[in-house]
């Protein structure tokens, strides 16, 4: 698998990243299709909205639960298994959902696709720890992400957003990603890493409280981001007097300034550093969250959102990397994505809370602070994230030096 020496770590190649990205964007999909479902499942199944919006969150809650419960396993020996189990499930739930018009059978199978992208997302995302340079490989994935999500909200608002297409397609990538699970990365192999008469140094406290800490952060500032995203529309339309046209160019623009964002990261690797361009993309975003709720010029709200899209984009791919970073075996890569949707799943009930009852300018003050406050440990756990991978790339423990020169 041409692993390096010293850390495990294998490098990206063709099949590779179709299987490592293409699971995680088919377990993570749910999420960013959320918006279409909900009209899908308000149409021919016939759910109100305040159903449609409760199921749809109750999926989001058992992609999180089940992605967080499978993650240690998917960082040991079991991501290949956890990710045909998941794919299996997430085809056939949203499958069944999709062309079986029962409402039972619609709520059991978009709860039962929502566990199965949970076991996509742990195994996808331990799958990244394996990879060598973590960033570049955050900045692809999340590239391909933004891409599949870009063609996914063009296409199936032109075969008409109902159960076969929002549901429908899904259970077939899920399908499709199915047959690429024997290209995932496994988990580094302690005989690469070092001779079996040479022991290998463990996880420090240091990176495992690091590890701890990144989730925790990585929860509360998906609640702050989505926060924004959950009344983005509402916002427009009360407060910069925009309309359906504007708000549905906004989002199309913000997807677009996701592609640059991700793309470039991806093309630069390490040679833009972590923990720096983190720092400026957090404080850009508390800055225009922070602007947007004070807006009112329809023309100045679209150029905020469409900003604050594109840092937010660039801060998740290296939050994603710092989780890669931190362990070769994806101990914190797995449930990464998993904690970012428990934040998500309670942002739209925060996010209006907030607004209705103190107004849009108290929300972007709120979620700005929020980002201010989180991105000290995020600096510092980033900070760390770097040290770790230089540690385990030149192999410095004691114990090995000793070993070797006895």
């Amino acid at each position: 698998m041409s692993q390096d020496h010293e850390t495990g770590r294998v490098p990206l190649t063709a099949t590779r990243a179709i299987s490592v990205f293409g699971i995680s964007v088919v377990g993570f999909m749910t999420a960013n299709l959320v918006p279409v479902m909900i009209v899908a499942l308000t149409g021919e199944p016939g759910f109100s909205d305040t159903e449609a919006g409760t199921l749809m969150t109750g999926s989001l809650l058992a992609c999180a639960l089940t992605c967080l419960l499978t993650s240690k396993w998917a960082s040991r020996n079991g991501r290949y298994l956890i990710a045909r189990a998941g794919l299996v499930l997430t085809a056939a739930g949203f499958g069944a959902a999709a062309f079986i018009p029962s409402a039972p059978v619609v709520i059991a199978g978009v709860l039962v696709g929502g566990l199965g992208a949970g076991g996509a997302v742990s195994a996808g995302g331990a799958a990244l720890g394996a990879l060598r340079n973590p960033d570049r490989a955050s900045g692809i994935s999340g590239f391909t992400n933004r891409a599949i999500v870009s063609v996914l909200l063009f296409v199936i608002p032109v075969l008409g957003a109902g159960m076969g297409s929002a549901f429908g397609l899904l259970a077939g990538l899920a399908l499709a990603a199915l047959f690429t699970t024997s290209w995932l990365p496994d988990r580094p192999s302690t005989k690469t890493i070092a001779p079996v008469s040479q022991p290998r140094k463990t996880t420090s406290p240091t990176a495992a409280l690091a590890g701890f800490g990144l989730l925790a952060c990585f929860a509360l500032w998906a609640l702050s981001e989505d926060s924004l995203w959950a009344v983005a529309a509402t916002m427009g339309a009360e407060q910069a007097q925009l309309d359906e046209t504007g708000m549905g160019l906004v989002l199309s623009l913000s997807t677009l300034g996701g592609l640059i964002a991700s793309g470039l990261v991806g093309m630069a690797g390490r040679r833009l550093g972590r923990t720096i361009p983190l720092a400026v993309a957090l404080l850009a975003g508390a800055a225009l969250k922070m602007l947007s709720g004070l807006v009112s010029d329809p023309g100045w709200y679209m150029a905020v959102i469409i900003a604050w899209n594109t840092f937010y984009m660039l801060a998740f791919i290296y939050i994603v990397a710092i989780a890669a970073a931190l362990d070769a075996a994806g101990r914190w890569s797995a449930p990464v994505l998993g904690v970012y949707l428990v934040g998500s799943s309670f942002a739209p009930f925060f996010g209006t809370f907030v607004s209705s009852s103190a107004g849009y300018d108290v929300l972007g003050y709120v979620l700005a602070g929020m980002t201010v406050v989180l991105m000290v440990p995020l600096l510092l756990i980033s900070r760390v994230s770097v040290r770790t991978e230089k540690a385990s790339a030149n192999n410095p423990s004691p114990d090995i030096n000793q070993a070797a020169i006895a």
